[in-house]
């Protein structure tokens, strides 16, 4: 599939998977964060602006893979004692076996 799309006043072709709302989406979000930055910043080379914004987005990815990677820890935590708790509950194997 095949998107138009402008970013900072040029257009663009791109293709992918994703669906052309989601790509335009992505456009207008990538749009809105490169002006923000070259409003904020005293270069108005592109080039600048690009890298400053890419250096902005690898921190957000930084940041929430960070936090998922704690939550699943969380999760395998909380996963594993519930498992000892099921466990605790069970009736052990070996008594089972010897009541037979």
């Amino acid at each position: 599939m095949q998107v138009r799309i402008t970013i900072r006043g040029r257009q663009y072709t791109v293709r992918g998977e994703d669906s052309a709302d989601d790509v335009q989406a992505v456009a207008r979000d990538l749009d809105a964060r490169l002006e923000e930055v070259a409003s904020r910043t005293r270069s108005y080379d592109e080039y600048t602006v690009a890298l400053l914004t890419a250096l902005n987005l690898a921190s957000e990815l930084y940041q929430v893979r960070k936090r998922m990677c704690d939550r699943l820890s969380d999760v395998d935590r909380d996963a594993a004692a519930v498992e000892a708790m099921l466990e605790a509950m069970l009736p052990d194997q070996a008594d089972s076996a010897s009541d037979g």
